[in-house]
């Protein structure tokens, strides 16, 4: 059944927390406005889906024209350096940059999920070595993130199907190698393990029932997948255009006639009830196998695993609700938050869009159901990703124009992807098959986003952006920090103490009941040290006045000592975002 929505209008902790997660951060005045709606409210905006644009194909700076629908030529950049400008570009689509208003929250709620569901199909950009390949599959995700329409086969299980012969992942996991008596079992094995159906809940079980049998598949099933899955090649014409999508497929070996496929029946385990797959015989063509039965088969598996119980669906809307809400899911919560969603999923014909919103609605979401622990606020480090990008979608950074300034916003969004590789994030090239550790690693998760090192390189990205120290550099872009506050926080900004509340409100995601007085911290969510800390910062350097706050409170209203008030603001959004409360979400 449904989560229990929750009541009333959301208020601005909670539409702080909720558009840190459905997006990689939001502007004050966006904050703002969700704080006004109801939680119904706040999806019809986060998911709107007439007239919601697609992006622009990104651009070469070379030539200033896009490479993906022509062959590329000596003209352009090497093709390393395309998949540079790709993902620069798509820092673009997840902040939303110039995408008119009224669409820009839904937008990028969008382009999360195409995030979310690289998570959960990972490939690694160095392995495909294409950045044609790597554009239409993120195509590919943005065409299924937003899937509540009228079409019962638009949906997640199409989806997994569409991504079995899609050209990145036929090259990342050696489908492109497995033919007819000569089986890759590559990608069968991870389908089972990490795309679909899974091993179970993570932590509950410490051996396997039997060698070889892996809880809900064995062996014997990835044996049968692999020949399932057998005779498709990646197309590097891009002229195999896929129907529904009208986005490039693998091509199936032998073109007509498909001789690299197995054409046999697939017997599989008990696991699956000892199913078994078999072309159908009027897809093939003179008892020999084509694409359409090949394509057919596979069908016929995704089909398969979904129907066999309910873990293949279970296990997807545990990863949603690891990427979303917390880590930490044990068998009370696994038994009954996990298995509401898990229905709603099925019960909507295995579409993502009316999990997300159940979720984004609940009591759960936002820790206000009775007896829902205080863990959701705050209870996710942020990944590079989300620092960087949120950082610079909050502060409303000035990036460089897309259309008009094309070479500088590349090198801008350069340095954004060498400060996260810094920080241990790299875009596309995560360290293992299964994806980044953050998303799957038991009993890790998120907490390997933080290390000593990758704590520093966080705290001198914020360092570098607010004190602007690259200023002399091309692309560079810094804070105004004084514009800023003037736009947004005029009404505050000349009470030291109320300027720290109100930003600790829009910045850090435990802030109620602030307070500088010690004897209210059993109810406020930063304690008073802390608080005191950043008044320090504040207002210490780079002068100590007699009364701070009195001269503080002087410059502002009064337009004096420009430079001292441009230096005290710097050191308080240094102070506020080198913290640890600031690297969580």
């Amino acid at each position: 059944m449904p989560l229990t929505a929750l009541a009333g209008t959301l208020g601005r902790k909670r539409a702080a927390h909720l558009l840190r997660r459905v997006t990689f951060g939001a502007t004050k005045a966006q904050i703002d406005q969700v704080a006004a709606l109801t939680t119904s409210e706040a999806m019809d905006l986060l998911f709107i889906m007439e007239d919601l644009p697609d992006p622009e194909l990104p651009l070469d700076p070379a030539t200033g024209q896009e490479w993906l629908s022509t062959p590329t030529t000596d003209a352009n950049s090497s093709d390393r350096d395309l998949n540079t400008y790709l993902k620069s570009w798509h820092f673009g689509q997840l902040l939303a940059l110039d995408v008119a208003e009224e669409y820009a929250l839904s937008y990028a709620t969008r382009e999360k999920i195409t995030f979310l569901l690289h998570t959960i199909f990972t490939t690694i950009e160095s392995k495909v070595a294409n950045s044609k390949f790597i554009y239409y599959q993120n195509a590919l995700f943005r065409q299924y993130s937003f899937d509540d329409n009228e079409d019962p086969d638009f949906n997640f299980k199409t989806l997994s199907k569409k991504v079995c012969v899609e050209n990145a992942m036929l090259r990342y996991l050696d489908g492109n190698t497995n033919v007819l008596g000569s089986p890759n079992e590559n990608f069968g094995r991870e389908f089972l393990e990490l795309f679909s159906i899974g091993r179970g809940l993570e932590g509950t079980v410490s051996t396997l029932p039997a060698p070889g049998d892996y809880f809900n598949y064995t062996e014997q099933d990835v044996q049968a997948a692999a020949l399932v899955f057998s005779g498709f090649n990646i197309d590097e014409t891009f002229s195999n255009i896929d129907e529904d999508t009208e986005l490039p497929k693998g091509v199936i070996r032998g073109g007509t006639i498909a001789s690299s496929h197995d054409n046999t029946t697939k017997q599989f385990s008990y696991r699956f009830n000892d199913a078994t797959i078999s072309p159908d015989p009027d897809l093939l063509q003179g008892g020999a196998a084509t694409e359409e039965s090949a394509l057919g088969e596979i069908d016929q598996l995704v089909e398969m695993i979904y129907g066999v119980s309910d873990e293949a669906a279970k296990n997807i809307c545990r990863k949603i609700y690891r990427f979303y809400v917390y880590y930490n899911i044990d068998e009370d919560l696994d038994n009954d938050i996990i298995d509401n969603l898990t229905q709603t999923f099925i019960n909507s014909g295995y579409k993502l869009q009316p999990v997300l919103v159940d979720l984004f609605q609940s009591e759960h979401f936002y820790e206000a159901g009775a007896g829902t622990g205080n863990d959701n606020f705050g209870s996710i480090i942020k990944s590079p990703m989300d620092l960087a990008l949120g950082t610079l979608k909050g502060l409303e950074v000035k990036i460089p124009d897309y259309t008009t300034d094309l070479e500088n916003y590349y090198t801008f969004m350069g340095s954004i992807q060498q400060s996260m590789n810094s920080q241990g994030m790299i875009y596309y090239e995560p360290s293992e098959v299964a994806g980044y550790p953050a998303y799957h690693q038991f009993p890790i998760y998120n907490r390997s986003w933080i290390s000593t090192n990758y704590l520093a390189e966080r705290y001198q990205f914020i360092q570098r952006l607010i004190d602007n120290m690259d200023a002399d550099e091309p692309g560079s872009v810094g804070v105004d920090v004084v514009e800023f506050v003037r736009d947004n926080f005029s009404a505050v900004a000349a009470d030291a103490n109320d300027l720290i509340i109100e930003l600790c409100r829009y910045f850090l995601p435990m802030n109620d009941n602030l307070t500088f007085d010690a004897a209210g911290d059993d109810s406020s969510e930063i304690t008073a040290e802390r608080l005191n800390y950043f008044l320090m910062a504040f207002l210490y350097s780079p002068q100590i006045d007699p009364d701070p706050e009195g001269s503080w409170n002087f410059r502002w209203t009064n337009l004096e000592d420009s430079e001292v008030v441009e230096s005290q603001l710097k050191n308080l959004f240094n102070a506020l975002m080198q913290s640890p409360e600031f690297q969580l979400s």
